[in-house]
C-alpha cells in the first residue's frame, strides 16, 4: 500500500472538507473514500434494528456484514438508495455515536484500506491520516469555526426545504465536536505532519486553490493536472 498514492483530508462537520476531497479526487481522477458515509448507514441499520448504542457487540457484528455498497455518491443499503436519509442531522448525530466505538473502527478499518487503490485515493474522514492511512504523503486538517459551520449547514437544509433552527444547530455541532475529539478511539484532530487549513474566512475556491498547491509540491509529476 505505501506506494500507492494517498491524500487524507480530515476535519470536523460543516468544515468544508467532504466537498474539497470530492473535488480534488475527480480534479485528480483518483478514488474516493467518504468514511462519514460508511458510518452514517451504519448508525442508520442501528435505528432501524432498534440497537442501544450500548450493545457493543451486535453493533460491531453489523459493521462486519453491512450490505453496503457504493454508486458514484449513492449509497446503497441492500440496494436500497438511502443518500438522502443518511445526510440529515439525525444521522449525523448517530454515526458519531456508533463511530466511538473501537470495536467498530476496528471492523470498519480494513474495509476502508481496500479503497487504496492506483492511481490514489482522495480520503474524507476524521481519522483518514492519524489511524486509516498513516502513511498518507499529503495529509489535510481542515476545520472553521461551530459558528460558521452551523451557517453553511443551516443554508444547506434551508435549500431542501426543511425547517431547521440556527442557536440548535450551533450547540449539537459544539457537542459532536466534543464526543468525537474526546473518545478514546481514533479521536477527532490533526495528524502531527498535516497541514491545517481554517476555512472559515475561505471559500471553497481558495481553499481548493491553496490544497492544489500542496499536492502539486507532494507530487511534482502532477503539476501539469
Amino acid at each position: 500500500m505505501n506506494e500507492i498514492r494517498i491524500i487524507t483530508v480530515d476535519g470536523p462537520s460543516g468544515s468544508g472538507k467532504g466537498t474539497l476531497a470530492q473535488r480534488l479526487a475527480a480534479h485528480l481522477k483518483w478514488h474516493f473514500l467518504d468514511s462519514g458515509a460508511i458510518y452514517r448507514v451504519l448508525g442508520l441499520m442501528v435505528d432501524r434494528v432498534d440497537i442501544s448504542v450500548d450493545s457493543v457487540g451486535k453493533i460491531a457484528e453489523l459493521a462486519r456484514s453491512m450490505p453496503l455498497s457504493f454508486d458514484g455518491e449513492r449509497a446503497l443499503l441492500s440496494g436500497e438508495d438511502v443518500t438522502g436519509e443518511i445526510r440529515t442531522e439525525t444521522a449525523g448525530n448517530q454515526a458519531s455515536k456508533v463511530a466511538a466505538i473501537p470495536e467498530v473502527r476496528t471492523a470498519l478499518l480494513a474495509w476502508q484500506r481496500d479503497y487504496a487503490k492506483p492511481p490514489g485515493l482522495v480520503a474524507d474522514g476524521r481519522d483518514m491520516g492519524t489511524v486509516v492511512f498513516p502513511q498518507a504523503q499529503l495529509k489535510i486538517f481542515l476545520t472553521a469555526s461551530p459558528e460558521e459551520r452551523a451557517k453553511r449547514r443551516y443554508k444547506q437544509l434551508k435549500e431542501k426545504g426543511l425547517g431547521v433552527n440556527l442557536a440548535g444547530l450551533i450547540e449539537e455541532i459544539r457537542e459532536r465536536d466534543e464526543r468525537d475529539s474526546q473518545r478514546t478511539a481514533a479521536p477527532l484532530k490533526a495528524a502531527e505532519d498535516a497541514l491545517t487549513l481554517d476555512s472559515t474566512q475561505l471559500s471553497i475556491d481558495e481553499v481548493f486553490s491553496q490544497v492544489v498547491g500542496k499536492v502539486h509540491e507532494t507530487f511534482p509529476d502532477l503539476s501539469g493536472i
